[in-house]
């Protein structure tokens, strides 16, 4: 009898295999062939893995094998930190339920509320919404939670950053003690180790290494300049590199506008996306930047949650990250599912430390590069250059030649000083006579 191979040995439904199959997805990832069996047992899980592994099948694969489609209520909920992953998530599972009779609803924030309420008559059997919306719709009695079953919270470290996990747990206070809770998520800070404690039912555990946090195919380097110097490194990088598409990161808002403002005067190809933008104007940047019409997104942390772009090929940090879980979220908007990727840093001297924390934090090499007339050099050879130059000064600077008699080796310098020898003695005759 032949082996079973690829999702299928991990016992998902047939329908499942076949539809991954035509999407061209025909292999589980590690936190797939890791986390799908122990979900499908019923259990509480606790997934972590690094952006871009595949997490999204992770759960949606189990939980959509689990829900009865002839029973027409809500049996799952995916709840998210922001639009964009809800989104992507309502996507993927649209794709995977092709051919069946499982409804999917999204319920986000920003969106009419009426339509959302319109369109939950239909009785879809999972929704994915950010935790407000949700709550919202549970308060207005349009949104019934008796019947879930099971709850996935992705991205809890962002959920929980945001402010929105108190929306989480007076869901979970709503629902029936036996439901199943899923977390996944790239970090686990400690404080939601005490939500896992309150809501979870003995969980099992799928983590990765931390050597393991960030993707092999991710090469991490980084330039050294001052402060003031960022914006030109930014732009000589950008010429150096010609990335396909690009995300820069900055720490704060305030500064996106003016970065952009430069970087465009400069001649480079980008627009800002801020976490406040009316959600038109967001949507319209997010849409010109996977139509390629510009080349770099600059973004803050909070405005590039939740982003899913694949043709992202590098991620450029132009302030650095604020510790080693935010640098982890970062890097991973490239070098996703086995692709190649490159984050780049730009730091000032000072600044050259945090990159060394995150190095032991992550188990991860972060190289230093340097450039030099517009081509890559390695900091050898930046100190060879140096000490060249240096030493030409030196010589052009310091009188005597190569006999070492001190002589100058200016031309005429002799005749001038003999010249002047001979004035002052005739001075000093004229005085004495």
């Amino acid at each position: 009898m032949a082996l079973t191979t690829g999702f299928a040995s991990l016992h998902i439904n047939p329908h499942f295999v076949q539809r991954l199959e035509e999407l061209e997805i025909t292999e589980p990832s590690p936190i797939q062939a890791d986390a799908i069996p122990v979900a499908l047992t019923g259990k509480d899980l606790v997934a972590q893995s690094q952006t871009g592994t595949g997490k999204t099948l992770a759960y949606a694969l189990p939980v959509l094998q689990k829900l009865d489609e002839n029973l027409r209520e809500v049996q799952a909920l995916v709840l998210v930190p922001t639009r964009e992953l809800g989104m992507q998530i309502v996507q993927t599972v649209e794709e995977l339920t092709k051919g069946t009779g499982l409804r999917v609803q999204q319920l986000i924030g920003g969106a009419s509320i009426d339509r959302q309420i319109e369109k939950l008559r239909t009785k879809p059997q999972i929704v994915v919404g950010t935790p407000g919306r949700v709550q919202e719709l549970v308060k207005l009695r349009k949104l019934k939670l008796h019947g879930i079953k099971t709850v996935v919270v992705d991205e809890v470290d962002q959920v929980f950053e945001l402010g929105s996990m108190q929306d989480v747990e007076a869901l979970f206070k709503g629902m029936l003690r036996d439901r199943q809770l899923l977390f996944f998520s790239a970090t686990f800070p400690p404080p939601i180790q005490a939500v896992i404690d309150r809501w979870m039912n003995d969980p099992e555990y799928v983590r990765v290494k931390p050597a393991q946090r960030t993707s092999e195919t991710l090469e991490h380097v980084y330039f050294v300049c001052e402060e003031r110097e960022k914006i030109d490194t930014l732009r000589k990088l950008v010429r150096l590199y010609n990335p396909r598409a690009a995300i820069v990161f900055i720490n704060e808002t305030d500064n996106i506008g003016e970065a952009v403002a430069k970087l465009q005067y400069a001649g480079l190809s980008v627009e800002g996306l801020y976490g406040d933008s009316f959600k038109q104007e967001r949507a319209r940047t997010m849409q010109g930047f996977r139509a390629g019409r510009f080349q770099l997104l600059l973004a803050t942390d909070v405005a590039a949650r939740g982003l899913d772009l694949p043709q992202v090929t590098h991620v450029i940090n132009l302030d650095p990250a604020l510790d080693a879980d935010h640098y982890v979220h970062r890097v991973g908007r490239t070098g996703r599912m086995g692709r190649k990727g490159m984050a780049v840093s730009i730091v000032t001297p000072r600044q050259q430390f945090i990159l060394e924390k995150f190095e032991k934090a992550l188990g991860i090499t972060i190289e230093r590069r340097v450039m030099s007339h517009g081509r890559l050099i390695d900091p050898e050879q930046e100190r060879a250059i140096r000490q060249e130059s240096k030493r030409k000064l030196v010589e052009r600077r310091v009188p005597g030649g190569e006999d070492g008699s001190g002589a100058s080796a200016e031309p005429g310098a002799a005749q001038r000083r003999d010249t002047a020898a001979g004035a002052a003695r005739a001075a000093r005759a004229r005085r004495a006579g």
